[in-house]
């Protein structure tokens, strides 16, 4: 069986650690909101994954744009770094957070973070797929993902039993701080990473 390459294993691991990051907490994240937030109702919890995936949906055509008009590939890992840094340093806010609002506000920096993340880095995966094994490849990153969300469901809601959200909150940032460090060292050590001039082009 054909092993991919050592920047797709990597990129793929980056979306793992992403999507088991906030695997943790989406499937307590009701209970979070009604619980522990002072308006926090179902009505709430409802409208704040709405402005979650309104902003994600909205931003990201825009970025992905800026993304496909630059040269090179260094300022898309680049991009991917600042969109998981967002992704990494929400879950600490949320720590603080008492009021309905904080929750609203902080669901759109959250899908800005992923509207930098998402589009980024399935575009450096696609370049760089092992000509004629793209099913595979992506059937990997797919299955990472499944993973990492099932996997992620059963932790959050045990040891948010167990340990409150805030320490849920903080496994979550730490689990993105992975997928950071590791786009970092695919930026520094990966030689399959396309180089040029990080200028636009003209269209």
């Amino acid at each position: 069986m054909i092993k991919p390459n050592q920047l797709i294993i990597k990129l793929i691991a980056t979306s793992f650690f992403v999507h088991a990051g906030w695997g943790l907490i989406a499937p307590i994240f009701a209970l979070f909101i009604t619980d522990q937030i002072k308006g926090g109702t179902i009505e709430m919890v409802g409208i704040a994954v709405g402005i979650h995936w309104i902003v994600k949906s909205a931003v990201q055509p825009f970025l992905a744009y800026k993304m496909d008009v630059v040269k090179g590939e260094h300022d898309d890992m680049a991009f991917l770094i600042k969109g998981t840094l967002i992704i990494t340093l929400t879950p600490l806010i949320y720590i603080f957070v008492s009021e309905i609002w904080h929750v609203f506000f902080l669901e759109a920096i959250r899908g800005v973070g992923l509207a930098m993340v998402i589009p980024t880095l399935s575009g450096v995966i696609t370049r760089h797929v092992d000509k004629d094994w793209e099913v595979y490849t992506w059937s990997l990153q797919s299955t990472g993902m499944g993973f990492a969300a099932g996997f992620a469901a059963i932790f959050g809601g045990v040891i948010a039993g167990f340990l409150g959200f805030q320490i849920v909150f903080i496994l979550v940032s730490l689990i993105s701080a992975m997928a950071m460090g590791l786009t970092y060292f695919a930026i520094k050590k990966d030689p399959w990473l396309k180089d040029g001039k990080e200028e636009p082009e003209e269209i």
